[in-house]
């Protein structure tokens, strides 16, 4: 039988989404940040943008969390060009976020009427984390899994603060799973059907 050529770790988009809150049918994106790395967590490019509420009643949820204010949405982009600045960020990396259900939700549910836009096989640093802890004594919340890696959030519920420690625990997660090459990633992946 042939040995199958195993397949190189390939970049990661590591993205974090703040909101209005839990739900993305009744909640809205308020904030993105987007880290992309390569498996050794070297950085590629960063991103991050507010998003303009769509009409100017929509709340912005638990401020006293994300510290994001109305005023502060004014100036901002609205989803559609921070999705249009968000894909370039997303193309040939592997989406990846902590708790990725819930990130690729909001996004997925904002993006389902543009053409062309995919986040493919959605890599969750949360599940990551849980694996390595079958019995569930510690916390997997990312502020617990950075500190348990030496890796500094200092800015918690900041997308792109976020984003950034996700992005440095990676490498961390990986090597604790021994991962690595592409097929070593598929019990860490999440699904998501598109928004009917």
């Amino acid at each position: 039988m042939p040995k199958v050529a195993s397949v190189p770790l390939p970049r990661f988009a590591v993205v974090d989404v703040e909101t209005s809150g839990l739900s993305d049918r009744r909640h809205r994106i308020l904030q993105l940040g987007a880290v992309v790395i390569e498996a050794d967590g070297t950085v590629i490019d960063q991103w991050s943008t507010l998003v303009r509420l769509g009409w100017p009643l929509q709340s912005v949820g638990p401020t006293h969390i994300h510290g994001i204010t109305r005023p502060m949405l004014r100036g901002a982009p609205r989803l559609s060009t921070a999705l249009d600045q968000l894909a370039p960020l997303l193309d040939g990396a592997i989406f990846t976020a902590h708790n990725a259900q819930f990130d690729a939700g909001f996004i997925i549910r904002a993006a389902h009427r543009r053409a062309g836009f995919e986040l493919g096989p959605q890599l969750c640093t949360l599940r990551m984390s849980r694996r390595l802890d079958p019995n569930r004594q510690m916390s997997h919340r990312l502020i617990d899994v950075a500190e348990r890696y030496g890796v500094d959030l200092t800015a918690p519920h900041d997308a792109l603060a976020d984003a950034s420690a996700t992005a440095a625990v990676l490498p961390h997660l990986l090597a604790a799973h021994h991962v690595v090459e592409s097929e070593q990633l598929a019990p860490f992946f999440v699904g998501l059907k598109r928004p009917q």
